[in-house]
């Protein structure tokens, strides 16, 4: 037993320091709004063998606090590579893609191809190897999405074009890690039978992913959202995930090939969301620790006494990339703040470059040693990412007389109305908003009606509303409003009441059951609250004593008295400074008192 306990503990000591690191990263990094990836190299640098690990054995006790088996942690750092381009691939739906396919497939292209090439044509004039020299100059060119998107505005010109970019340089990571895998067997001595043996089967195995996912997939997902189950769902992407990178592993492609294809498939379905929202917290703790082994990979003093190298080659890549994005962006037309600012901002590398780097290493395409230089330039680049983007800011307005205005992503977008709930009062709603020409996005946890709504051609997509950030993930920070159509007057209400804190501007149209469960809405946050059984029960009253012989003058009449005291009521209950208006000629937002 004690021996049993000796064993366990290097376990459990490790097990804690990425927990309490994650535990106080995160939130730390999300306080002052600043990603947490920096944060996680610096832990690693901290708690790793060449940070305090190097006192353990003077003091015992740190081994509490430091990473005591770096090489256990590689499996869970490879795991968080895959989770990673599986995110990735998420947000890589085709849809998204031809919608901006002009700006991707233009723009981001050419910046990746130029920016790439004119680094692998640094690295060769130095003496890399040319296959070497182009696996660091694509690892070099990629931009962090994780940084900068959270630094910038997409709905600015700076904004579009960084997603641009963006966008397509996480469509390359597919052709550039297959290809750094095809060439793995050839590094090897494998030869060129070695390289077109793995191109051919790379190329059968995922296009038979592709082909089988479109079909399997959908149903896959259909069953275990009927169950209601969390757990059910997080199974089966994680199976989904982890059979396609077993497949692509198996032909001597790269495993992280495959959660790419897995991220793509799931990406076309009505799941996808769910799915992101599902296996976040998973994905951001196996990041985390693929992001600490990087940071315990480096050594302080051979930083230190590598310092000057370092900072030039820190230095000359940012100045590099942003020189020849920045000057790309010109030729195409952008204005002079514009470009200088965007430059400046994708010209640090990212946590990609950090995984191309490790499977070129891996291919045996560049030397350990080439790869921890990288990393470090790599890890330095990323800490000053934040500075980058101030600096690029303050730049733009001296290089303009005029600051940049603020232009939305398309002159045309009309911002989507978001509906929860697509039984038969939300398809209504959904056919209205149509008629007139606005977009909607509708959203049912019920999978039956989310399958049946898209094949009558709505746009419906399946999730649950009332848990984690899911109103935020399908966009309820722009959207037009927010209608609630679901019978559920609990989850109602807390939605309601959770929208309202996050989103305080959003218009907020809420169904109620009844006059009480409208008041309650209205003190949860609600803009309008609707009480279907009161129009309803009006309504046939109404027909009902016209159809007896009562004039219409005074039903009308009575008709107007009930409906006001119905007013007072969801009034004096909800806490109103006025009385709601329940008609719709005069929608008008009651003060609260």
């Amino acid at each position: 037993m004690a021996g049993s306990n000796a064993l366990s503990s290097p376990v459990l000591s490790d097990a804690l320091v990425i927990l309490g690191a994650a535990g106080i990263v995160i939130p730390v990094f999300n306080r002052f709004r600043i990603t947490p990836v920096i944060g996680f190299i610096l832990v690693g640098l901290l708690v790793g063998p060449f940070g305090l690990g190097r006192l353990v054995f003077d003091t015992p006790w740190l081994s509490w606090v430091t990473i005591t088996d770096p090489d256990g942690l590689e499996i869970f750092a490879e795991f968080g590579i895959i989770l990673l381009l599986f995110s990735i691939g998420l947000e890589l739906s085709f849809g998204r893609l031809w919608a901006m396919r002009r700006f991707v497939f233009g723009l981001g292209s050419l910046e990746l191809i130029l920016t790439g090439s004119a680094l692998t044509f640094f690295f060769a004039a130095i003496g890399q190897g040319f296959s070497g020299a182009m696996a660091l100059g694509l690892a070099l060119a990629l931009s962090s999405t994780a940084l900068v998107l959270k630094m910038t505005d997409t709905t600015t010109p700076v904004g579009r074009a960084a997603l641009a970019m963006l966008l397509f340089e996480d469509i390359a990571l597919v052709p550039i890690i297959f290809l750094l895998g095809a060439l793995a067997p050839h590094a090897k001595g494998a030869g060129m039978d070695g390289l077109i043996h793995t191109l051919v089967w790379g190329t059968l195995v995922v296009t038979a992913l592709l082909v089988l996912g479109r079909y399997l997939l959908p149903p896959l997902f259909a069953q275990a959202a009927r169950t209601k189950s969390p757990e059910l769902f997080l199974a089966a992407s994680l199976l989904v995930v982890i059979l396609a990178s077993l497949a692509t592993g198996a032909t001597g492609l790269s495993p992280i090939v495959g959660a790419l294809v897995a991220g793509l498939l799931i990406a076309e379905t009505e799941y996808h969301t769910e799915v992101e929202q599902i296996i976040e917290p998973f994905k951001g703790l196996a990041l985390g620790v693929f992001l600490i082994t990087i940071g315990m990979s480096i050594d302080l003093r051979i930083v230190w006494e590598n310092l000057t190298s370092i900072l030039i080659a820190a230095v000359g890549v940012i100045l590099l990339k942003s020189t020849v994005t920045g000057l790309l962006l010109r030729m195409m037309g952008a204005r002079r703040g514009t470009a200088t600012e965007t430059g400046i901002l994708m010209s640090s590398p990212s946590e990609t470059t950090l995984i191309v780097l490790s499977a070129a290493g891996a291919a045996q395409l560049i030397q350990p040693g080439t790869a921890m230089f990288w990393q470090i330039v790599t890890a330095l680049g990323l800490t000053v990412t934040p500075l980058l983007s101030m600096i690029g800011k303050l730049l733009a307005k001296q290089v303009d007389s005029v600051e940049t205005p603020h232009q939305p992503a398309e002159a045309t977008d009309k911002p989507q109305t978001l509906i929860i709930g697509f039984g038969r009062v939300g398809r209504l709603v959904a056919d209205m908003l149509a008629r007139h020409g606005r977009p909607y996005l509708a959203v049912d946890s019920n999978t039956d009606l989310v399958t049946d709504g898209r094949r009558h051609g709505y746009t419906v997509a399946f999730g649950d509303a009332g848990r984690g950030d899911a109103m935020l993930r399908f966009g309820a920070a722009g959207a037009a409003a927010v209608i609630l159509t679901m019978d559920e007057p609990v989850t109602a209400q807390r939605i309601v009441r959770k929208l309202r804190a996050d989103f305080p501007d959003l218009p907020i149209i809420a169904r109620a059951r009844d006059a009480e469960h409208a008041a309650l809405l209205y003190r949860a946050g609600a803009t309008h609250a609707v009480p279907e059984t009161l129009e309803s029960s009006l309504q046939l009253s109404e027909a009902a004593l016209t159809e007896i012989g009562v004039a219409m003058g005074p039903v009308i009449a009575s008709i107007h008295e009930k409906r006001d005291e119905f007013r007072e009521q969801i009034k004096e209950q909800g806490g109103l400074a006025q009385k709601p208006a329940l008609k719709s000629g005069q929608l008008k937002q009651p003060e609260r008192a």
